[in-house]
C-alpha cells in the first residue's frame, strides 16, 4: 500500500502528521485495539521510534491476551447528499451492479490505489 502521509512498520500502517508546535512528525498506528503513537524529526527516526512503539504495544497485547488488530465487520453506514446517492445508483445500474457492489469496487480502487 502506497498512500500519502502513511508509513508501514512491521506490517502495520501508521498515519504521519506534522506537529508544528513541537516541530516534529507524529506517527499513529491505525487499525489497532488501542493507541500506539510515536514522534521523530525525520523518516529514519519515525521508523525507529515506530518500531519501538509497536513492539511495546504488541508485547502489552500478548501479555494481556488481546488481539492487537481491530476486527472489522465489513459493514458501515454512509451518509451522502441525496443527489450523490441518486448519481451513484445510476452509475451502479449502468455498470450492471447493485449500489453495494459498485460502491465496494469504487472504495477498493480508491483505498488500494
Amino acid at each position: 500500500m502506497n498512500m500519502r502521509n502513511t508509513m508501514t512498520i512491521g506490517g502495520y500502517h501508521a498515519l504521519i502528521t506534522f506537529d508544528s508546535d513541537i516541530q516534529m512528525f507524529r506517527g499513529e498506528f491505525l487499525g489497532l485495539n488501542g493507541g500506539a503513537d510515536f514522534y521523530a524529526k525525520d523518516v529514519k527516526g519515525l521508523q525507529r521510534e515506530g518500531g519501538i512503539s509497536l513492539k511495546i504495544f504488541l508485547d502489552a497485547c500478548a501479555e494481556d491476551g488481546v488481539e492487537p488488530r481491530k476486527q472489522f465487520s465489513g459493514k458501515f453506514s454512509l451518509r451522502v447528499d441525496p443527489s450523490i446517492h441518486e448519481a451513484a445508483t445510476i452509475a451502479a445500474a449502468a455498470h450492471g451492479k447493485s449500489l453495494n457492489q459498485w460502491a465496494e469496487d469504487v472504495l477498493r480502487q480508491a483505498a488500494l490505489a
